[in-house]
């Protein structure tokens, strides 16, 4: 007599087969977890087993969404910077004047955590070339999506942008993972990092009757006031 199916035995951490949203909703609780874990800890101090207990997995299903540590560590990055890049569009788009809209955007990105992340992600490709599209994508998404949303506002609220705004869009980038860099080196506070960024990103756009002003202003000659400048009477 044949013996009945033996029945499937899973943990509580295994349902049915998994479905693209069941796969999709475990590499984002993967990608959480290590998130926080790589943050506190650093990629060697976070481990595998630690990571899967976290998200409430098994270590096999971060080899068989990520492959290796590495790769998670550097997919959490970029996935946290770009999460970061569109609160603070979020944020800013609350503000009243350029001014005001560029303070919010520094803000919110230079306060964060996730610049230095994305940094270690960036360090971590110099030796893992294999990784470096997921970089590269993620650079191109932030500009992309930096230009998007400041070209909507530029237009929506009638400011004019004292550079070409793709030019902006990189540039803030640019600035911004340059100042976290040589801040956390330096051992600077997030509100140094801020300061240091509002500096050097200087203003970015004018309301109309800024940008009019500011163009009369550049067109008016400089006045001489020093008497030694004027030219003498025959």
């Amino acid at each position: 007599m044949p013996s009945a199916p033996a029945k499937h035995l899973e943990g509580p951490r295994h349902g049915v087969r998994a479905t693209r949203p069941a796969g999709r909703q475990m590499r984002s609780r993967l990608l959480d977890a290590a998130g926080r874990l790589f943050k506190e800890k650093g990629l060697a101090g976070a481990s595998i087993a630690e990571i899967a207990a976290a998200a409430d997995a098994f270590p096999s299903q971060i080899t068989y969404y990520f492959s290796t540590k590495e790769a998670l560590f550097v997919e959490a990055a970029c996935r946290d910077v770009l999460y970061v890049g569109r609160a603070a569009e979020r944020n800013a788009g609350r503000q009243l004047s350029p001014q005001d809209y560029t303070r919010s955007l520094v803000e919110s990105v230079m306060t964060s955590d996730a610049i230095g992340f994305f940094i270690e992600a960036l360090t971590l490709t110099r030796r893992r070339r294999d990784l470096a599209p997921l970089v590269e994508r993620t650079v191109e998404r932030l500009h992309a999506e930096g230009l998007r949303a400041y070209a909507a506002e530029m237009i929506a609220r009638g400011w004019q942008s004292r550079l070409d705004p793709a030019d902006s869009a990189r540039r803030f980038w640019a600035i911004a993972i340059g100042v976290t860099l040589e801040g956390q080196a330096m051992g600077r506070s997030p509100d140094d990092l801020v300061a240091e960024m509002l500096k050097l990103l200087g203003p970015q756009a004018d309301t109309p009757g800024q940008a009019h002003l500011r163009l009369v202003d550049a067109n008016r000659p400089a006045s001489r006031s020093n008497p030694d400048d004027r030219e003498e009477s025959p």
